[in-house]
């Protein structure tokens, strides 16, 4: 990926949960250095996650402690940050419309 927004995100996640920083920071490597063209290359790299509309992908952080949520251009090779928090965060959002 070319372009993601933003790094500053996960700092103040991991900030507040300290135990996911390095999956986090592991996570925002994998994706950097990644030349996804399709969803399917994304599962490729990740077979767990989640695959929802709008250009959407859940991952799940930290032996699935964590929710990331992530809207790609896959065309311009940029992946927006929509979303990070725990299971019972994540289930009170709409992940298809974050």
């Amino acid at each position: 990926m070319e372009r993601i927004f933003s790094k500053s995100t996960l700092r103040a996640f991991w900030e507040i949960h300290a135990e996911a920083e390095q999956y986090l920071k592991t996570w925002y490597e994998t994706v950097k250095n990644a030349d996804w063209k399709t969803p399917t290359d994304v599962k490729q790299t990740y077979a767990n996650a989640s695959i929802l509309k709008n250009n959407r992908i859940v991952f799940n952080i930290k032996g699935n402690s964590y929710r990331l949520i992530a809207k790609f251009n896959f065309e311009k090779q940029w992946l927006f940050i929509r979303f990070i928090g725990t299971h019972n965060e994540y289930d009170k959002i709409d992940a298809n419309t974050i």
